[in-house]
């Protein structure tokens, strides 16, 4: 892990600084904010800033979004009481370390960042046999297309092959081609000379210079603009990359892994994605089945997150009912391990008993699980089906005649609203259900916050549905 340390390096801090080298991390130093926004600027990138708490930090995190760098803060010091920790908070600091500092503390604040990585976790033969591929052909220096439906966990097997390779002691840097503009994403990738467009005040170095002797993964690569697929094929066929506004190319010396959740054949049969692109990433395929094509994963996964989340919230860890465990693998999970994990957080906080059991695990909606086959026979089951059936039929005939009299726009208005609210804000998971590209999405929401409709905003903690898994 990468810390960039902000602040003067005192005694204490310096004491700091050792303790998150013990622990692996890769430290630098500079002492004030303008120069840690300048240091990831130049693309001496970090997975943390550890900054003193006397230090302007909602101005550095606020300088460091211009430049649309988001890297976790810790806010540290030396006698700061607890108004002065507060306020490091509320600026935007993710957590407060009192100085002299706790050896368990620097490694759990390291432990929490380096847990985004998340680790590979699978029982099933149908994962397994992917994993295996995955290890085969890791050290290589392939390009590595890695394919399937969204929260399968494309980006954790991104990282896999990462640090499996022969490239494990370099940077890993990540890239949500869906999620940045158009007219930002060049800028992004390449990096920018000052002056080169309105807002340039600084030469900026993009993705592929910061991912230089690493990974750069370039994920839902279905979504780049066509123009810049032709900037990218050529800076993975020779190797260099021209800056927005720069006079020469810069060489770079990277391994590039894609994911899509999309067929990247069929979008070159429609003329949205290059062929011989295509051709360039896909040098190994790596499918990645869907939850329900893995049913054997559901059980390792589930005891993972409760593990992992009962830590995360100081409760104390809970088994798995046997009934609870049935009605996980009878589940379809159609939002894939996001969806198992964000249902699993849910059951450690919903959970009152010696086990997890069924009640406690929730749908997004907040309905609850249904338990497993063997209680679809019962009289009980039985009766709810005939009950939910005759409401499901009124609901539908209800919005049969909600249509009539709309116009084709109007419909699809509703439609693409009433499922991103559905979807908890998440564009992703909206545009996947909707069958449209997060483009498309993104294109009609800008025209309905025009006309001044209120967009679902995505949601987070507990009541969200889909979290940051691949």
């Amino acid at each position: 892990m990468r810390l960039l340390v902000v602040g003067r390096l005192s005694g204490q801090l310096a004491t700091a600084v050792k303790m998150a080298m013990a622990h692996g991390a890769k430290v630098q130093h500079v002492e004030r904010a303008d120069q840690a926004t300048e240091q990831l600027r130049r693309g001496q990138g970090a997975d943390l800033l550890m900054v003193d708490y006397r230090i302007d930090i909602a101005a550095l995190i606020a300088a460091n979004d211009a430049e649309r760098i988001h890297v976790p803060v810790v806010a540290c010091g030396v006698d700061a009481d607890a108004r002065e920790a507060a306020d490091a908070i509320r600026a935007g600091a993710k957590e407060f370390i009192p100085l002299p500092p706790e050896a368990d503390l620097i490694a759990a604040v390291l432990s929490a960042v380096a847990d985004d990585e998340r680790p590979m976790i699978s029982a099933d033969p149908a994962m397994k046999s992917v994993i295996q591929l995955a290890d085969q052909v890791a050290r290589s220096e392939a390009s590595i297309l890695i394919t399937g439906e969204s929260g399968v966990g494309k980006e954790v097997m991104a990282r896999y092959l990462h640090t499996h390779s022969r490239r494990a002691d370099k940077a890993f840097i990540s890239v949500n081609c869906a999620a940045i503009p158009d007219n930002l994403l060049e800028s992004e990738l390449f990096g920018h000379e000052k002056g080169a467009f309105t807002g340039a005040v600084a030469r900026r170095v993009g993705k592929f210079e910061e991912a230089d002797g690493g990974t750069l993964l370039l994920d839902e690569i279905s979504e780049m603009d066509a123009r810049l697929q032709a900037k990218l094929l050529r800076a993975i066929q020779e190797r260099v990359i021209d800056r927005v506004g720069g006079a020469k190319p810069v060489p770079v010396n990277i391994r590039i892994i894609a994911t899509s959740n999309r067929d990247l054949a069929k979008a070159v049969a429609e003329g949205t994605f290059r062929e011989d692109l295509l051709y360039r990433l896909n040098v190994v395929n790596l499918r990645l089945p869907s939850l329900r094509e893995r049913p054997g994963d559901i059980a390792v996964l589930a005891d993972h997150f409760v593990k992992k989340y009962a830590a995360a919230n100081g409760v104390p860890p809970r088994a798995i009912g046997g009934e609870a465990r049935r009605a996980l693998v009878a589940h379809r999970w159609p939002g894939n391990v996001r969806e198992l994990e964000n249902a699993m957080h849910r059951a450690v906080l919903l959970a009152t008993g010696a086990e997890i059991d069924v009640d406690a695990i929730r749908l997004p909606d907040g309905r609850p699980l249904l338990g497993g086959s063997e209680g679809a026979s019962t009289p009980a089951a039985s009766t709810y089906d005939a009950g939910v059936a005759g409401q499901a039929a009124q609901v539908a005939d209800a919005v049969t005649r909600s249509f009539v009299g709309q116009t084709v726009a109007e419909m699809e208005k509703t439609l693409i609203l009433d499922t991103l609210s559905h979807c908890l804000g998440n564009r992703t998971h909206a545009a996947t259900i909707l069958g449209i590209s997060i483009r498309t999405l993104r294109n009609k929401l800008n025209e309905y916050a025009d006309q001044g409709t209120p967009i679902p905003a995505p949601q987070s903690g507990v009541a969200a549905a889909y979290g940051a898994a691949g």
